[in-house]
């Protein structure tokens, strides 16, 4: 497997956040949990390739500051204009700004792991946001969909 195979897994996804409003993030996550739940077959499916991909070291085969992380793909027309990042987590996170706004789709590996302190599944944040991303309780795997790759990291 590879980031291509995860991209096109993704497809139909994509096109559900391509749609979605962030302007609101609650309501955002609400809506992305109902339609593209967590436990769903295909969710599964995103998140086996996710686990596989880490233990097979082409997804998130870079580490820093306690995390594991790797680019799947740049904003581009082929990922509806989202950058898309691969991150494994179980502590804190570099701080950054979402300028455009973030979506994260998280998965649990170990513990009752909560992401900020939601638990898995979608979150969303809005645009202007910013945080130290937090995983505690436990491990994730986490996907960041970032709108046109619009981020501002600490200096």
């Amino acid at each position: 497997m590879s980031n291509e195979t995860l991209i096109k897994e993704l497809a139909p996804v994509l096109a559900v956040l391509k749609e979605t409003d962030i302007s609101d993030a609650s309501a955002a996550s609400r809506g992305l949990n109902a339609r593209l739940p967590v436990n769903s077959p295909a969710m599964a499916r995103i998140r086996e390739m996710f686990a596989k991909g880490v233990a097979e070291k082409w997804l998130c085969d870079r580490e820093g500051g306690g995390a594991r992380f790797s680019r799947v793909a740049k904003a581009s027309p082929a990922t509806a204009n989202f950058s898309i990042d691969a991150v494994s987590m179980s502590g804190p996170g570099v701080w950054h700004r979402h300028t455009e706004g973030e979506i994260d789709l998280c998965f649990a590996i170990s513990g009752q792991p909560r992401f900020d302190g939601h638990p898995e599944g979608w979150v969303v944040f809005g645009r202007g946001s910013e945080h130290v991303p937090t995983v505690t309780d436990g491990s994730m795997n986490i996907l960041y969909f970032l709108p046109n790759g619009a981020i501002e990291w600490k200096r």
